[in-house]
């Protein structure tokens, strides 16, 4: 039971008089409102108050406060209901003498004879005997109407109310006392009644067959003191007895409140109670009516705030008769004709009212009571957050802030609580903030301060730890601020949670030093992560971890994992790094780095060049430095083996020139002769004065560079030496591959004082007797030529001077007989004319003897261009002699 006397009281209602409105004269205005005497009953909805009185008439009130009526009884009206959805009013009245109550069913939109157009009229009679009615009630769906009367019987009329054909009606309650209140309820397809009675309050379920009926107190309520509330309240039955205010569901009793004094009238309206009460709590209570009507005493009306627990208004009245509800204002109608407008305040009004009694738990109530928006609510919990924090209440302070995420600007609440005493304040706000997902950066790197501050393990432990699918901050700056805090170990968990590979590496290897747990860790990443990593660690790793990170890039950089690595990098299918890459990881690693070229070099043929570069040249320092002959041998070996590899054909130079720094002998005559650089060998060995290697390079590869030969023999005639048997050499082989005219032979070797003329005498005779030879047998043909050539003239002579007779009978092509038509050429040759057609390749040219005069042709044409080479030579002669000078 809610304590009344703790409400406490405001003045949320603006009370004035009703004047009447100003006339297009502008007179009239400023004068109350009088209604017509005698109103005894009333009612509002569809825009109108209604009212009716005692001589029958219903009067209506528009907003425009012009008052008009019709006669709608001969006596008396006792009763209205204007339903709220629709035009239909029904009244209660007598039109005759006696208890003959009549039900009217009023249409307001069509109209008969100007008034408005009756529908329907039946009797109000429960049973046979007349009883006067107590109350009136109608559905809004217009399929229902509940009459109550005094002899305790309620009649419920079933169908079209606006007509007689299309309604039941019939007795639904009967009982010893009068009925004070009805009430439809209507919760989706269920329709309650409740019926309120001086003694008892029920429920009648008229969605079910049969009616079954429910009783809720043995407690009852006065005429006008009940009510049904709005969905705010969940559509309950209240009633107002003279101790309490009771609330009723279709199947229990609610809540009360300890309102005292009797009441006259209830009224529900835009979420209040509107009760009507004696000033003094002696009037006693009648058997039926809530109290005298006639009694004049002072009556209160307070306005009740169910929900937020204070009274918005009270006020004094004089004999009320109504209480209405239209045009958004309550009116209050007394016995003297007066109207009473109640306005209710705004709500930004209301709010500043209790803003300034300090009553924030109270305003925010309200606000959410009158649905105000979030900015609104948020400006509330800000001033309240302000009142509180000037109190000295930072804890209260700070849950009010809290409410004010999304709204307020955070920095407002966090400039507040920066001082260290409130730093558990500051830190339970960032952890809201967080939470909603509207920290920015620097709000994570603040609360985990704090944590640190606060030495909170705990409590960062549960921030940092949360699922990925509940992480409300920036990893990046969480895992920044952990590492500056030293808190290590948070910080290398937030950074392998969430994938922050190069955080955690970072930490692993700058801060913690365990580099074992870094390049295990780098060996469960992805490919593309474990390389970018590997390149830019590998370095530090190489230096503190060297045999494991060998390990590591070898599995790296081949698409197979060594055996017996259960748990290792999962290189996918085809995907491997480029070993030349990961070199320079190796700068001072050389034991280390050259395990790694071999191994990529045998499991990986097909590796990039710089891959045997590096080993080559690794390779050539060991052979180099070493001084055991039989591991230097083995190095020789090693070496020559890799060069001999083929894998050098597109690094010749740097091969060669590694070979050349090292004094690898063997190497860099095997690249020569790789390259066929064959002067190079010949020069190596002139410089060591190799002389058989000399000859033999000739030997070798005299007959792909024939100058080898003439380099040779000028390199022996220039030494002094006695080089005799080498020079009979060269000069053999040049004598038979005829490389040297003899002039320049005696000419090279001049330049030898050991070389005497014994030393070339066989080849001068050899050389002369064969020039003997080519002499006769060119003076031969020379001969021969001049033979032929005085033979061809006579020919030609005899063709130009004699008749030609061509006496051949076969033709040169086919050897058929010949016939005619057929071709004869000078040259004796005849054809048939389509052998001839069909063979030659020119109509001029005897298709026999082409192939030949193309041969002469050609050496006709060949010598005519040498002739020409020749006239230009000596043309240019001159230049050639100015240029020497």
């Amino acid at each position: 039971m809610a304590a009344y006397l703790q409400w406490r009281r405001f003045a949320f209602f603006d009370r004035e008089t009703v004047k009447e409105r100003a006339g297009s004269d502008g007179g009239g205005g400023g004068n109350l409102l009088l209604l017509p005497p005698g109103i005894a009953v009333c009612d509002s909805g569809r825009g109108s108050l209604v009212f009716g009185d005692i001589l029958g008439a219903i009067w209506f009130l528009p907003r425009s406060l012009e008052l008009s009526g019709f006669q709608a009884y001969k006596l008396r009206v006792t009763h209205l209901y204007q339903l709220k959805q629709h035009s239909i009013l029904v009244s209660v009245g007598e039109d005759e003498e006696g208890i003959n109550p009549l039900v009217k069913v009023w249409n307001l939109e069509k109209r008969d004879g100007g008034n408005p157009l009756c529908t329907r009229i039946f009797p109000a009679i429960p049973g046979n005997k007349p009883t006067v009615v107590s109350c009136l009630t109608v559905h809004e769906n217009l399929n229902f109407m509940a009459i109550g009367f005094t002899d305790g019987s309620v009649v419920l009329t079933k169908g079209d109310i606006t007509r007689d054909r299309h309604s039941k009606t019939q007795t639904l309650h009967e009982g010893s006392y009068p009925v004070t209140g009805l009430a439809f309820r209507q919760s989706g397809k269920t329709t309650h009644l409740f019926v309120a009675t001086t003694e008892s309050i029920q429920c009648y379920t008229l969605s079910v067959k049969d009616y079954p009926r429910q009783e809720l107190d043995t407690r009852g309520c006065g005429l006008c003191c009940s009510t049904l509330s709005d969905p705010s309240q969940d559509l309950q039955f209240i009633v107002a007895g003279d101790e309490c205010v009771y609330l009723y569901q279709p199947d229990e009793r609610g809540p009360c409140f300890a309102f005292e004094g009797q009441k006259l009238i209830a009224h529900w309206y835009r979420g209040y109670l509107v009760i009507v009460s004696k000033d003094r709590k002696t009037s006693p209570k009648s058997d039926f009516a809530g109290g005298d009507p006639q009694n004049s005493d002072k009556q209160i009306l307070n306005i009740y705030d169910l929900s937020n627990k204070f009274i918005a208004y009270s006020s004094v009245f004089d004999d009320v008769v109504e209480v209405l509800a239209e045009w958004g204002c309550l009116y209050v109608l007394t016995r003297d004709g007066k109207l009473h407008a109640l306005q209710e305040k705004d709500t930004q009004t209301k709010l500043e009212m209790l803003f300034k009694k300090n009553l924030f738990e109270m305003a925010i109530n309200l606000a959410r009571s009158h649905h105000l928006d979030s900015d609104g609510l948020s400006e509330i919990f800000r001033q309240y957050g302000d009142h509180l924090y000037n109190k000295g209440n930072h804890d209260g302070a700070i849950q009010q802030y809290i409410r004010t995420i999304g709204k307020l600007e955070p920095s407002y609440v966090i400039r507040k609580f920066l001082d260290a005493q409130r730093i558990h304040n500051l830190t339970a706000y960032l952890q809201t903030l967080h939470l909603q997902s509207l920290a920015n950066a620097d709000h994570t790197t603040l609360l985990l301060n704090c944590y640190t501050k606060l030495k909170d393990v705990a409590k960062l432990e549960e921030f940092i730890k949360t699922s990925e699918s509940e992480v409300h901050f920036d990893v990046e700056t969480a895992i920044k601020v952990l590492r500056q805090a030293g808190c290590y170990s948070h910080a290398v968990y937030l950074a392998e949670k969430h994938a922050h590979h190069e955080w955690y590496l970072k930490i692993q290897l700058e801060d913690i030093k365990n580099y074992q747990e870094a390049l295990h860790y780098i060996g469960r990443l992805p490919f593309e992560q474990a390389e970018s990593n590997m390149k830019h660690y590998g370095k530090i790793l190489m230096h503190h971890v060297p045999n494991e990170t060998t390990e590591l890039l070898k599995v790296l950089c081949t698409v197979c994992r060594p055996a017996g690595n259960g748990e290792g990098l999962a290189v996918p299918e085809g995907r491997k790094a480029s070993p030349e890459e990961f070199i320079p990881i190796f700068a001072n690693n050389s034991r280390e780095l050259r395990a790694f070229l071999e191994h990529m070099s045998e499991v990986q043929p097909d590796s990039p060049q710089g891959v045997y570069d590096t080993l080559l040249e690794l390779r050539l320092q060991s052979w180099d430095h070493e001084q055991d002959p039989k591991v230097k041998e083995k190095l020789h070996n090693e070496a020559i083996s890799l060069l001999k590899s083929g894998r050098f054909r597109s690094a010749f130079d740097k091969a060669l020139v590694l070979c050349q720094m090292h004094s690898f002998k063997d190497g860099v005559l095997y690249l020569y002769e790789q390259g066929k650089l064959f002067q190079q060998i010949m020069h190596y060995h002139m410089q060591s004065e190799q002389y058989r290697k000399v000859v033999e390079v000739c030997e070798l590869y005299g007959d792909q560079e024939p100058s080898l030969w003439e380099q040779a023999l000028g390199y022996f005639a220039h030494k002094e030496e006695d080089c005799k048997e080498h020079i009979t050499a060269v000069l053999k082989h040049i004598e038979t591959k005829n490389l040297m005219p003899p002039l320049l032979v005696v000419q090279t070797l001049a330049h030898n004082s050991t070389a005497t003329l014994s030393v070339i005498k066989d080849y001068l005779v050899s050389k002369l007797q064969k020039q003997s030879r080519q002499i006769e047998q060119d003076e031969q043909k020379i001969q021969k030529y001049r033979e032929e050539t005085k033979r061809i003239r006579k020919e030609i002579e005899e063709l130009k001077n004699s008749p030609k007779i061509f006496q051949k009978t076969k033709c040169s092509i086919c050897t058929s007989a010949l016939e005619l038509p057929s071709v004869h050429f000078l040259c004796s040759h005849s054809f048939h004319q389509h052998c001839f057609e069909s063979y030659s390749e020119s109509g001029s040219e005897c298709p026999t003897c082409l192939p030949e005069n193309r041969k002469v042709m050609d050496m006709i044409r060949a010598q005519e261009q040498k002739r020409d080479l020749h006239d230009q030579f000596q043309h240019q002669k001159p230049w050639l002699g100015l240029a020497r000078k």
